[in-house]
């Protein structure tokens, strides 16, 4: 069963076509990878499919219901959570501060009103022990590792629980022996239930992550299934060699 279904998505800036009569589907409990030279519109689809941009035309469904014209609150709000290249964290906040915005949609302003945060403050901290950097609970986000701030990231995302989780390139700036950990935590999660959408650089990490992947050459995409069959496309290997 299909998850998320993007049909013959566009958008277009100035005379850039960015996606181009794009189509995928993202199956229950997988975790896909969608891959593709620089430029290929990777992102701009995570942006649409998000709700952070509009989408010239095409649909976006979430189980079965539209969302191409919904903002990003009310798709968060629907199960559909993301990352993003840069992490986004608060950096004058604590790790645990961080990890309680999210749980609370009314802002900032309300993570400071209420004194008893128990329950919430446990599960955010039993998310922090599961990401392996409950050790940096206290300290402010701004002044953690690169890799931290990525897990972190993901951490804050979790809290909201989501049933789809887009990750926009998880591997970038991490050292290996921290990606090999986000990959294992990330496999984890789909254990638990959680589908992912994974845009990454790193060909072998999201080769061996996948259960599927797409691949996207100039908006479209060109190729998809597993990723041994994929990555030996003829169309796959034009794209990234240069044709």
């Amino acid at each position: 069963m299909s998850l998320l279904q993007i049909a013959k998505l566009s958008k277009r800036f100035g005379g850039v076509v960015a996606v181009d009569d794009c189509s995928l589907d993202v199956p229950a409990g997988s975790i896909m990878g969608l891959i593709g030279p620089n430029g290929s519109g990777k992102t701009t689809v995570f942006n649409m499919v998000t709700g952070f941009i509009p989408s010239d035309k095409g649909t976006v469904s979430f189980k079965s219901k539209s969302i191409d014209r919904l903002g990003p609150d009310r798709i968060y709000e629907l199960g559909i959570g993301r990352t993003f290249q840069l992490a986004r964290i608060f950096p004058r906040l604590t790790a645990l501060e961080n990890m309680l915005v999210p749980v609370r949609r009314k802002g900032l302003r309300a993570l400071f009103s209420r004194a008893d945060w128990t329950s919430e403050r446990a599960r955010a901290m039993e998310m922090l022990e599961f990401l392996d950097i409950a050790h940096v609970a206290n300290k402010l986000g701004g002044t953690l590792s690169y890799g931290q701030r990525k897990l972190l990231e993901l951490g804050a995302v979790l809290m909201a629980e989501p049933e789809l989780v887009l990750l926009d390139e998880p591997a970038g700036g991490v050292n290996p022996a921290l990606l090999e950990k986000i990959g294992e935590h990330i496999r984890r999660l789909n254990e638990r239930g959680i589908t992912f959408l994974v845009v990454e650089h790193n060909m072998s990490w999201v080769m061996n992550l996948c259960t599927e992947v797409v691949v996207l050459h100039r908006g479209r995409a060109i190729a998809s299934g597993k990723p041994d069959s994929v990555r030996q496309e003829p169309a796959v290997l034009d794209a990234y060699l240069g044709a």
